[in-house]
C-alpha cells in the first residue's frame, strides 16, 4: 500500500501547534495580569477614599463642638460640585431618629447603606463595594462603622466615579495588549527560525536518502544530531543489508547458472554422439538439474526472508522436533539425541530459516554419530546473541580439514549427490542474520558445529 502525504509538513505541523500554544499562554497572561492590575488599581483608589474617610472620622471625634461644625471639609472642591460624583455621608446610627450629614455634591440625594447588606468588612474595618449613583453613575463606595462613645455610633462614607479605575484598565490593557501582540510576533518569528534550523538535519537526511536512490551515493554519510544519528545508523544497515541480498541473489543465479551448465553440456554431447543411452542421462543429468534448482530457490528465499523484520522464533520447540525426528531415522543405530537449551530463549529470526540451518547440521550430526547428539547453549556476547553447540561423538574431521569443508561448494558427504548441502546454506543463513558457524574439536570426540546467531 503506498504511503500518503499528510495535508501540512512537519514544518507546518510544528508552527501551528507552537503558534496555537504561544496565543493560549499569552491569552492567559494577559488575563491574569489584567485582573491583577484590576485589584491593584481598585486598592489604589480605595486607598484615596480611605484617606477622606479618616479625616471624617477624625472630625467626628473632635471634642469641642465647634470643631465639628467643619465636618466635610475634605479640600477636595468636587465634594461640592452638584453631582460631580465625589460624596461623602455621615449617618448616626443610634439615635431615635437617624441623622444624615452628607457633602454638598449629594445635593439632598443619600447613598446606600452597605451596613444593610451582606457584604463583609475587610481587615481595616472597610466595606468596599459598587453601586450606581444619583445619576446613575457607576461608583466605587467605601463606608466604616465607628463608635465615638458618648456622642453615639456612626457610619461614614465615600464614594468616588469608578472611570478612574476603568480608564487605568483601559490604558493598561491597551498596553499589554500592544506589548503582547509585538512578543507574540516575536515568538513566531523565533518559532519559524527555530523549526527551519532544527528540521534542517531531517533534510539533509532526507536528501542523503535520495541521493542513495538515485545512485549518487552507496550510503547515507554526514554527521547528524543524537536524535536522527541512530536513524542514519539504522538506514545504512538497511540499505547493508539490502546490498547484501542483492549481491548473494547475484551469486545464486551464477552459481545455478554455472550448475546447470555441466548437465546440459552432458546431454548435448550425447545428443551428438548419438549414445544408445541418452534417454537414461538425460533423466540423470535432468534429476540433478531439478535438485540444483530447488537448492539455488531455497537459498534465495532464506536470503530474501533473513531481510525480514520482526521475526521472533523460540529455539527449544525447534529442536525437540528436529531431534525426535533425527532420533526416529537413526532408530536401527540406536542414537540418544539431547538438548539443554532453556525454553527462553528466542532467535530473532524466522522459523524456517533456524529449522534450516539446526536441520542440516543435526542431518550432519546423527549421520555421523556413533551413540551420542547433544546440543547445548552459550552467549559469547551477552543476551543480544546465543551461539548452539551440536557435538557428536562421531570419527570427527582432521584440524586442517575443519576451515576448508565451510568454502563455498564443499560438503562433509560428497559421496551423495543432491544431498550434504546443508553446511553451505547454514553459513550463508547465519552471514545473512549477522551470525557465523565454525567447526570445531568436539569434547565428545567428534565434530562440533558452533553456530552464533542473533537472539532477544
Amino acid at each position: 500500500m503506498p504511503l500518503r502525504s499528510h495535508r501540512y509538513s512537519l514544518g507546518a505541523r510544528l508552527f501551528i501547534s507552537a503558534a496555537i500554544c504561544c496565543a493560549l499562554v499569552l491569552m492567559l497572561a494577559g488575563f491574569g495580569l489584567t485582573t491583577f492590575y484590576r485589584r491593584s488599581a481598585e486598592r489604589g483608589f480605595d486607598e484615596r477614599l480611605s484617606v477622606y474617610i479618616k479625616e471624617l472620622i477624625a472630625d467626628l471625634a473632635a471634642p469641642p463642638e465647634t470643631e465639628r461644625q467643619a465636618i466635610g471639609d475634605l479640600g477636595e472642591p468636587r465634594f461640592d460640585l452638584p453631582l460631580s460624583g465625589w460624596y461623602w455621608q455621615i449617618i448616626r446610627l443610634d439615635g431615635e431618629r437617624p441623622s444624615i450629614r452628607a457633602s454638598r455634591s449629594l445635593v439632598g440625594g443619600q447613598l446606600p447603606k452597605l451596613l444593610d447588606q451582606p457584604i463583609a468588612p475587610n481587615a481595616r474595618g472597610l466595606r468596599e463595594s459598587y453601586i450606581s449613583g444619583p445619576d446613575d453613575r457607576n461608583l466605587r463606595i467605601l463606608e466604616r462603622e465607628i463608635d465615638v462613645g458618648e456622642d453615639g455610633r456612626f457610619t461614614v462614607a465615600v464614594a468616588a466615579p469608578s472611570d478612574e479605575i476603568d480608564a487605568d484598565i483601559r490604558d493598561f490593557r491597551l498596553a499589554l495588549t500592544m506589548t503582547f501582540v509585538l512578543l507574540g510576533l516575536a515568538l513566531v518569528a523565533s518559532t519559524i527560525v527555530q523549526v527551519r534550523y532544527g528540521l534542517r538535519p531531517l533534510k539533509r537526511l532526507g536528501a542523503a536518502v535520495g541521493m542513495v536512490r538515485t545512485g549518487e551515493a552507496p550510503r547515507i554519510i554526514g554527521t547528524y544530531p543524537p536524535d536522527l544519528a541512530p536513524l542514519a545508523g539504522e538506514l545504512n544497515l538497511l540499505i547493508d543489508a539490502n546490498h547484501e541480498i542483492l549481491d548473494r541473489a547475484r551469486t545464486q543465479v551464477g552459481n545455478l547458472a554455472h550448475a546447470l551448465k555441466t548437465p546440459l553440456s552432458v546431454m548435448l554431447n550425447e545428443a551428438e554422439a548419438g549414445d544408445a543411452n541418452l534417454p537414461q542421462t538425460v533423466r540423470t543429468q535432468a534429476a540433478v538439474m531439478r535438485d540444483q534448482v530447488q537448492y539455488y530457490l531455497d537459498r534465495a528465499r532464506a536470503a530474501a526472508l533473513s531481510g525480514a523484520l520482526g521475526g521472533v522464533t523460540e529455539v527449544a520447540p525447534s529442536l525437540d522436533a528436529l531431534i525426535r525426528t533425527f532420533a526416529k531415522i537413526a532408530q536401527g543405530r540406536a542414537i540418544v539425541g539431547s538438548h539443554t537449551v532453556p525454553a527462553s530463549v528466542r532467535f530473532r529470526g524466522d522459523r524456517q530459516d533456524l529449522e534450516e540451518m539446526l536441520g542440516n547440521l543435526l542431518d550432519n550430526a546423527f549421520k555421523w554419530a556413533k551413540a551420542k547428539v547433544t546440543v547445548a547453549l552459550d552467549r559469547p556476547d551477552g543476551v543480544e546473541r546465543i551461539a548452539l553447540l551440536i557435538d557428536d561423538d562421531g570419527p570427527g574431521l582432521p584440524e586442517e580439514a575443519l576451515a576448508d569443508v565451510l568454502k563455498r561448494g564443499r560438503r562433509l558427504d560428497e559421496a551423495t549427490p543432491g544431498s550434504g548441502l546443508g553446511l553451505s546454506i547454514v553459513v550463508d543463513l547465519a552471514k545473512l542474520y549477522g551470525g557465523e558457524l565454525a567447526l570445531e574439536r568436539s569434547p565428545l570426540g567428534g565434530l562440533r558445529a558452533r553456530l552464533v546467531l542473533p537472539s532477544v
